[in-house]
């Protein structure tokens, strides 16, 4: 566990998205949370994943979910892992979900760009309604 890593997921802390300032402390090593010392908040060191209260093994989740990317069917998945069919299909929903906060998150900020080629100018215009030929 390294909380020099980790930010607080406390939206009403003064500190969250702080990350390495010192804040963050390991509050019980066994269960595996930790603590904010600006807000006193305690959070599990999976908040905010796709793995938070899952109750298997992170190598097992991903390669579920790896195999239903590449187009492994549901019921294979199941009869190879004994797992129920209800679980499988969750995950795939929960990593979706996760990848998408991801991507509004990093993606989806303006940004101060001093330097842009041409062809992204383009669909920036075209999406604001320019006229193009």
């Amino acid at each position: 566990m390294d909380p020099t890593n980790t930010l607080c997921p406390n939206p009403e802390c003064p500190a969250r998205g702080q990350i390495g300032q010192g804040n963050i402390g390991v509050h019980s090593i066994k269960e595996r949370r930790y603590i904010c010392h600006v807000c006193h908040k305690t959070f599990a060191e999976t908040e905010g994943m796709m793995f938070y209260r899952l109750h298997k093994a992170r190598d097992l989740v991903t390669t579920v979910v790896t195999l239903l990317a590449h187009g492994c069917p549901v019921q294979a998945i199941v009869a190879a892992f004994g797992l129920d069919e209800r679980t499988v299909s969750d995950w795939p929903e929960r990593a979706g979900g996760h990848c998408q906060s991801v991507h509004e998150h990093l993606v989806e900020q303006p940004l101060d760009l001093g330097h842009v080629q041409a062809d992204e100018l383009r669909v920036k215009g075209a999406s604001s309604g320019w006229p193009w030929p």
